[in-house]
């Protein structure tokens, strides 16, 4: 018993000890918003998202589950700005999210007031220590506040309280100081409100949902389960192995929200498609197979030719009276003194004119108009041929 334990127990690390690096933010994030470099916190990412956007209020709501109330985004990049790394918003460029290698429920500072909670985004580099200390404090236009009664509903971004109220709130609440630690991933976050305080006010008890580990980057809910993407991210150790994104952007490029497109995501672009483009070979291979179409129209003239020869030389009628209209027909296709001369032999010759082109065919009515009229008495019955007056 004593061999099998320490058998199994080092499995368990080692699956726990499993870790990617920064660059699956850089990859997975890219088609969702704008890296840029900034001078201060290095690689941030800003969103593609609509005016207003404001971290940890838009798009969302909170859960209870074993690790305290989680933050559950319906942006397809939400496992990972919500639960790792840092948000800042800037005056101009609105809000912007510093990654970082810790995973946590919410990055948030929690308030209690007489009938409210309220949270608001921790800054990048703020430790849970120094976010719940005496010297840290948070603008007030960054705090979301909603009735105690509302605090957990799926809807809640419904249930908000207007903004202007902040200042008056602030100043008649209290910190909530929940802090918990995770062991395995040595990290410390703050929980929330108490479960028993918000099923006081809300009136109902308050469904656990329970975290499931998602193998590939993502989140969803399903039957009050949270299966989410939270890998072990190492941050890099040396600077030659540092990863980057694959496009960067300078901070003096990026718009301001009012001024961004959102919508569909970008194309995916990373550093190994940068660098190993498709194989020249495919370009060629639309060439060769055109080769044959062509050649073909070359061809085609000549039998377009040949065949009219064939019903314009009977065997009763002589070679050279015929020969002349195929010249003329050919060579001169603008000529009206040929075309009119040309008139007589195909009034001696119905059956040609049967199998003629569509060309001669509309040189008909020109030929009749330049053809001189006849004079009174003149006319012969149409069963007569010509020649015969």
């Amino acid at each position: 018993m004593l061999f099998a334990g320490s058998w199994i127990t080092p499995q368990k690390v080692c699956a726990q000890d499993a870790s990617v690096s920064f660059q699956v933010f850089y990859n997975e994030l890219s088609p969702y918003g704008t890296w840029v470099n900034n001078s201060q916190y290095g690689f941030v990412w800003v969103p593609d998202v609509a005016p207003g956007f404001i971290p940890y209020a838009t798009n969302g709501y909170w859960v209870f589950t074993d690790e305290g109330w989680t933050w559950v985004s319906n942006y397809p990049w939400g496992w990972a700005p919500f639960h790792y790394g840092r948000w800042y918003t800037d005056p101009y460029y609105g809000p912007m999210w510093v990654p970082d290698n810790e995973w946590g429920p919410g990055w948030v500072s929690w308030r209690r007031s007489e009938g409210y909670y309220g949270w608001a985004p921790i800054g990048p580099g703020i430790s849970i220590s120094i976010a719940y200390g005496n010297g840290y404090s948070i603008p007030d236009n960054q705090w979301t506040f909603v009735r105690d009664r509302d605090f957990g509903r799926r809807n809640i971004n419904n249930y908000y309280v207007d903004h202007s109220r902040n200042v008056t709130i602030i100043h008649n609440s209290t910190v909530i100081s929940n802090t918990r630690e995770n062991r395995v991933r040595n990290v410390s976050y703050n929980a929330g409100p108490d479960r028993n305080d918000v099923e006081k006010h809300g009136g109902k008890p308050v469904v656990p949902v329970a975290i499931r580990e998602s193998s590939k980057p993502g989140q969803s809910m399903n039957k009050n389960q949270l299966q989410i993407y939270r890998p072990q991210v190492q941050k890099p150790m040396t600077a030659g192995d540092k990863p980057a994104p694959a496009r960067v952007s300078q901070m003096k490029d990026v718009k301001p929200p009012s001024q961004r497109t959102y919508g569909k995501p970008k194309p995916v672009e990373t550093p190994q498609e940068v660098h190993h483009p498709l194989p020249p070979v495919k370009t060629g291979q639309p060439a060769k197979q055109q080769e044959p179409v062509r050649q073909q129209p070359a061809s085609q003239p000549a039998k377009q030719q040949a065949a009219p020869q064939k019903h314009q030389q009977p065997a009763s009628q002589p070679a050279k009276p015929q020969a002349a209209p195929q010249q003329q027909q050919h060579q001169q296709p603008a000529s009206q003194p040929t075309k009119q001369q040309a008139a007589p032999q195909q009034r001696q010759q119905p059956a040609q004119q049967q199998h003629q082109q569509p060309a001669k065919q509309q040189a008909a009515p020109q030929q009749r108009q330049a053809s001189p009229p006849q004079k009174q008495g003149e006319e012969r019955p149409p069963h007569l041929p010509a020649g015969s007056f």
